[in-house]
Order: C-alpha cells, then sequence, then structure tokens
C-alpha cells in the first residue's frame, strides 16, 4: 500500500503533538536500511524477561477416560534425562530443561523465537488419583510426554447434617 501525504502529513501531526521530531526520510529510505545490530548486555537490565528469574511454562492437556486421569504435554527436544515429573499429595509437577538454543558463535539475534532453558509446570490435579508405582504411567513418545493416572475410586460420600 502505498503512503499519501496525508498519512506523512498526520505523521507530523503525531510526531508535534508527542514532541518527536518529524522523520523527513521517504519511506524507501527507512525500508531499505539493513537491519540494527544489537549488542546483547551482560547487566541483564535489558528490558526483557529475565529467564533466569522465572522458568518458562509448559502447555499441558489434562482430560479423564472412564478410569484413567491423562496429562499430555508437547516436551519435544528434550531427552528423558532432562525431565523430571513428580506427584505428592495430587500435585503434579513437571520440570526439566530445554537445551540447545545456545550458539556461542551468534554475533547477533534477528528472531529468537524459541524457548531455551529450564521450565516447571504445576497442576492440582482435578480428581483424585492413586499415586503408588504402578498405578502411574509416564511415556515420552514423538516429542509428546503422556502420564496416566488411575483415578481414585471416592465412595466415601459422607452427608452432613445441616442444623
Amino acid at each position: 500500500m502505498a503512503r499519501t501525504n496525508d498519512d506523512m502529513l498526520m505523521e507530523d501531526e503525531l510526531a508535534a503533538m508527542f514532541g518527536d521530531e518529524p522523520d523527513t526520510t521517504s519511506i524507501i529510505d527507512r525500508t531499505s536500511k539493513a537491519p540494527l545490530d544489537v549488542e546483547p548486555s551482560d547487566e541483564g537490565d535489558d528490558g526483557w524477561d529475565n529467564t533466569d528469574d522465572f522458568p518458562g511454562q509448559l502447555a499441558v492437556d489434562v482430560y479423564e477416560t472412564a478410569d484413567k486421569l491423562v496429562v499430555k504435554a508437547r516436551t519435544a527436544g528434550i531427552s528423558k534425562s532432562d525431565l523430571n515429573v513428580t506427584i505428592a499429595d495430587n500435585i503434579l509437577t513437571i520440570s526439566g530443561i530445554l537445551s540447545g538454543g545456545e550458539d556461542e558463535n551468534a554475533t547477533a539475534w534477528h528472531i529468537q523465537e524459541c524457548y531455551w532453558g529450564e521450565f516447571s509446570r504445576t497442576i492440582a490435579l482435578p480428581v483424585q488419583v492413586k499415586e503408588e508405582e504402578g498405578a502411574v504411567k509416564a511415556e515420552l513418545k514423538d516429542g509428546v510426554l503422556t502420564i496416566m493416572f488411575d483415578k481414585e475410586e471416592n465412595n466415601n460420600i459422607k452427608t452432613i447434617q445441616i442444623n
């Protein structure tokens, strides 16, 4: 879409309202410039999320069948040795490290959308499950971690008398 003089006038008016100098370069000059080289900061205060403080979150699907509770997580690129799965008091935690995104030879990043580093996800399971060995099965296949729990049969429903 070509820019008109009206677009440039509006841009100049907005720049004047917000105290910016109007951009006098043509649209061709502005779009033909090479990408900016941004030097990485060692100080860690670059305005971006600091992954050391906040580990990435793992996306999960949780669903029930007649006798199982199933948790699935996409874990492509993560080896079994880099995964840690724990359960205690019906709270499931999946954590680990996704390594391989570092490249010491990179001089400038142009796009970095993939998450690399520590991740963690803690889920309060929606139904009671059996936590003992044999009642839980975990499998890592084709980049998907599947954890299947036998559901706990809870027939201990008690009626509470209202006074």
